[in-house]
């Protein structure tokens, strides 16, 4: 099963379009992505009428953030990207009516919920802001490796 890494992705092109003077277009950010922008319209359209970004059309459009980052949470970002499935894990249902594979998949259901409302819970604590602050860091530590 392939990973869905368009919360990662979203997230990295959010801090990046804080990072910007301008708007990005599409094509810069597909660029960015190594994808194409019919997709990138596709999945920032959806965190367009979430509020989260906004789109300019004609000569010097593009995509930008429509809220700071510190009113964004990595949580909000997922709600927009349509909430994808955190965990691969799924149960068995080959015999319904064996005892065995009720037990087994009522523990792994409550494990999952549970790891599910914690994971939910760090999300909703942590905003783009504290990512972006993050990404700060790293860069002054790489510039004072180098010079």
């Amino acid at each position: 099963m392939r990973n869905d890494s368009r919360l990662s992705r979203m997230l990295h092109v959010l801090i990046h379009l804080a990072e910007r003077d301008g708007p990005a277009t599409s094509d810069d950010i597909a660029g960015m992505l190594g994808t194409n922008p019919v997709v990138v319209r596709r999945t920032m359209g959806g965190l367009r009428e979430a509020g989260y970004v906004r789109s300019d059309k004609g000569h010097g459009g593009g995509w930008s953030l429509a809220r700071p980052l510190d009113a964004i949470t990595l949580l909000d970002i997922y709600t927009a990207l349509g909430e994808p499935a955190l965990f691969a894990i799924g149960m068995a249902d080959d015999d319904p009516r064996c005892l065995v594979e009720q037990a087994v998949n009522a523990r792994l259901t409550t494990a999952l919920q549970e790891a599910e409302a914690l994971l939910r819970t760090r999300l909703q604590a942590t905003t783009l802001a504290e990512v972006a602050r993050d990404f700060e860091a790293r860069m002054a530590a790489l510039s004072h490796t180098r010079g």
